[in-house]
């Protein structure tokens, strides 16, 4: 079976491209696993840009078929920020995601409602020897002044997907796996998954 190394070290986001992932024909890897411990350096201007460095770079190291992503929650009310930097938000060292929520809510204080947003993501695939692919993926809703729900991560408990009457944060993880930017993005790298297992 072939190995697919999953470019990241956040815990929720390995949990999910897991279940993402699941029921194609790879043996899915974490770092950890693949015994890789590398961090790199988002520096790219686009998700496109961050994504590949990720995943080149942990290709590089391992030597494995790797997906990694970069994906970002962009408020309207806002210019499009946090955008690239969601992860990297807050200022302050140490800042959790209950941080960054509340930064956010305290800079759209004042705005008027509704706060329209919108979810991201870019995967990116690399291989030895190959080009990057890439496959992208967003989920539109607004954003709530206070925080609903217990699943999820990141900005999900104040993400509102109106349709639904709920927050990312309330969804089951089956729901959120259908609906979610980066099930859309996985979903869309599908068939580059598949090209790569029948190469």
């Amino acid at each position: 079976m072939t190995d697919l190394l999953i470019a990241t070290t956040n815990p929720g986001k390995i949990v999910e491209l897991q279940d993402l992932l699941q029921g194609l024909p790879f043996r899915l890897l974490s770092p950890a696993e693949a015994g890789i411990r590398l961090e790199v350096a988002e520096t790219g201007a686009t998700y496109a840009e961050n994504a590949a460095l990720k995943a080149a770079a942990f290709c590089a190291a391992s030597g494995l078929l790797t997906l990694a992503d970069d994906s970002g929650l962009e408020v309207e009310a806002l210019g499009g920020a946090p955008g690239l930097h969601s992860a990297r938000y807050s200022p302050q060292a140490g800042a959790t995601d209950a941080d960054r929520r509340a930064l956010l809510l305290k800079n759209l204080a004042g705005q008027p409602q509704p706060w329209r947003a919108r979810f991201v993501c870019v995967v990116a695939l690399a291989e030895p020897g190959q080009p990057l692919q890439f496959a992208e993926g967003e989920c539109r809703g607004e954003i709530l002044p206070a925080e609903r729900g217990d699943n999820g991560f990141g900005y999900d408990p104040i993400f509102y997907l109106a349709g639904l009457g709920r927050t990312m944060a309330e969804l089951t993880r089956a729901e959120k796996n259908r609906l979610s930017h980066r099930a859309r993005a996985v979903q869309a790298a599908m068939p580059l998954l598949r090209g790569k297992r029948e190469s």
